[in-house]
């Protein structure tokens, strides 16, 4: 830490689980990481008039038990299956915060940006075919998007505070950002964060759409990228007020955050609320620039988006610091990606290697970033940055350290 005085005090990052197309468990999504092995996929979920690839988990989901069946969806399987992945322990973790500091004390902020809308799909075709929807559909326990943090909060017997943040891609990451506030201001003293997002037919169509969806796996910082592959994905991360002697534990020590509102869908041209975020950041943890160490990019595969963030990053750092998107591994899990690549980040950090880009073959002319095309191992990281960028202008840069 700098001498500058931080303006939020850092917590304790004690457990975080990662579900995703990789597989299940942090060591899964390690795995495809240091491999830079993309679990890139063509669609079959569901059809759709065009071609894409995704991020599907593709492993069996646990079910919900039966006196919580109501908040039945893909998202609360998915949220589920993280939460109960026993070499991430993180359920274990939840259990030791609620002993020690009681269940209305610890707090659910989940992420999303889809929430259940899978199953209202379901339900709507359903009423197509019968002109009734299905008696077992909960619109509000399924569908609403607060369901899945709501469902969290009963599973685990907590009572504090408890709700969803659904700003587009960004989610995630505001999701980490409104927990370590909660902590900050003594209302919670633990809060369950992170974000679940899992496929559906609106946002593959929706972003189809608007010609965002690539036909073959993403190229993220490519000169020759088409778009964006969408994934799917529940990562949790469990806050601590008070970092810990445990020298194991990560320290979340600040998310920056900015919402420049320049476009419904698009980013300023000059990328002033990436800039904004990403100074914020490091304001906000009292850091100086050259502190960072290694940056995880949002790094869509859109045209303008990679180009916008990519000239941000080089106005804040130059090329002094090393950047990569891992969104050609993992695919664009929505409301879920500031979340799940928080947790990339957090393994970044602590397996001390920078994960490479994988469908990156040829950066473009103007991209002055240091970007990293295949891992490099045995590094020295100490402090590194997870950007999210969504719709609307609506940006976090999450800083995490050892």
């Amino acid at each position: 830490m700098d001498n500058n005085k931080a303006l939020i005090p850092p917590v304790a990052v004690i457990a975080y689980s990662a579900l995703s197309a990789c597989g299940q468990g942090n060591m899964a999504l390690y795995a495809s990481l240091i491999k830079n092995q993309s679990a890139l996929a063509p669609l079959n979920l569901f059809n759709v008039p065009f071609r894409t690839n995704v991020g599907a988990i593709t492993q069996p989901l646990q079910g919900l038990h039966r006196n919580l069946i109501q908040y039945d969806s893909r998202n609360s399987r998915a949220a589920l299956t993280a939460l109960n992945d026993v070499d991430a322990g993180i359920r274990v973790a939840i259990e030791k915060v609620k002993s020690k500091y009681g269940s209305k004390r610890i707090g659910v902020v989940i992420g999303t940006s889809t929430s259940g809308l899978y199953e209202t799909e379901e339900a709507y075709l359903e009423l197509l075919r019968t002109n009734n929807m299905p008696a077992d559909f909960y619109f509000v326990k399924q569908h609403a998007y607060q369901a899945t943090a709501r469902f969290l909060q009963v599973e685990l017997g907590l009572s504090g505070v408890c709700y969803a943040v659904s700003t587009a891609c960004s989610s995630g990451a505001k999701a980490i950002a409104a927990g370590q506030r909660l902590i900050a201001n003594d209302v919670c003293d633990a809060v369950l964060v992170g974000g679940v997002d899992t496929l559906c037919r609106l946002t593959l169509r929706g972003f189809h759409s608007l010609d965002l969806i690539a036909e073959e796996p993403c190229k993220p910082l490519d000169k020759d990228r088409q778009g964006i592959s969408i994934g799917e994905s529940a990562a949790l991360l469990l806050l601590e007020k008070s970092c810990s002697s445990n020298s194991s534990d990560m320290r979340l020590l600040a998310v920056g955050e900015s919402a420049d509102a320049y476009h419904m869908s698009t980013p300023h041209p000059e990328g002033l609320g990436a800039i904004m975020a990403m100074k914020n950041s490091m304001v906000m943890a009292g850091l100086s620039f050259e502190k960072l160490d290694y940056l995880n990019l949002h790094a869509t595969a859109t045209k303008i988006n990679d180009r916008v963030e990519s000239a941000a990053v080089y106005s804040m750092f130059s090329n002094n610091v090393k950047c990569s998107g891992t969104k050609g591994i993992t695919g664009h899990t929505l409301g879920a990606s500031g979340a799940l690549e928080t947790i990339i980040t957090l393994l970044a950090l602590k397996y001390q290697f920078i994960p490479g880009t994988n469908g990156l073959d040829q950066p473009e002319d103007n991209c002055k970033c240091q970007v990293v095309k295949t891992p490099i191992y045995n590094q020295n990281i100490q402090i590194a940055m997870s950007n999210s960028f969504g719709f609307g202008g609506n940006n976090a840069s999450v800083i995490v350290g050892l």
